[in-house]
């Protein structure tokens, strides 16, 4: 198993639509940078946010989560409460192909503030907007800006493709659009 080079995401990219909107080169003039690079692909978080609130001292509980936990916002700029989180995702729409797994990890710009990304990684197969979850692990408010670097996939080609795909057995994440909860 290998990983993919800029040429061949960039091909993905205009011939197959793997990654829509799409940006071919590294994009960093005031913001914190997003678009393809070497060996991977800097996805962008859009304006929609989830942030963690427990008002109700609920509990999280991944078989039955609340919606009720969160707050959504609309906005350019997400402030996430001290040692708390919030669910976003990306502006961009991903299709893996069915032979390709996506490892993704988080912008060093967010890590030395304290503020990591966790994506699990995108299956052969799997479509859709891509949830992120930030989590801010200091004892201060954290930004996050919208339309902006958030995070980097890596593209790992199989040497052969998986006999079942994420599309064929029909996973619970496929077409996702929009933040996306737990789901049992």
């Amino acid at each position: 198993m290998g990983i993919l080079p800029d040429h061949w995401i960039i091909e993905q990219a205009k011939q197959n639509g793997m990654i829509e909107p799409f940006v071919d080169r590294q994009h960093r003039e005031d913001t914190i940078s997003y678009g393809v690079s070497s060996y991977g692909y800097d996805a962008r978080v859009a304006d929609e946010f989830k942030i963690f609130t427990n008002v109700d001292s609920a509990t999280v509980d991944p078989k039955a989560f609340s919606s009720t936990s969160f707050v959504d916002r609309k906005t350019d700029v997400c402030i996430i409460p001290p040692n708390s989180f919030a669910l976003a995702r990306t502006v961009e729409y991903f299709r893996i192909p069915k032979d390709v797994l996506v490892i993704c990890l988080g912008k060093s710009t967010y890590a030395r503030c304290g503020i990591i990304v966790n994506v699990t990684p995108l299956e052969p197969g799997w479509e859709g907007h891509v949830t992120l979850e930030f989590s801010n692990t200091t004892p201060l408010p954290a930004k996050i800006y919208a339309n902006e670097g958030a995070c980097q996939f890596l593209f790992l080609k199989g040497d052969s493709p998986c006999d079942v795909t994420y599309a064929d057995r029909a996973g619970k994440y496929q077409g996702q659009r929009g933040v996306t909860l737990p789901r049992i």
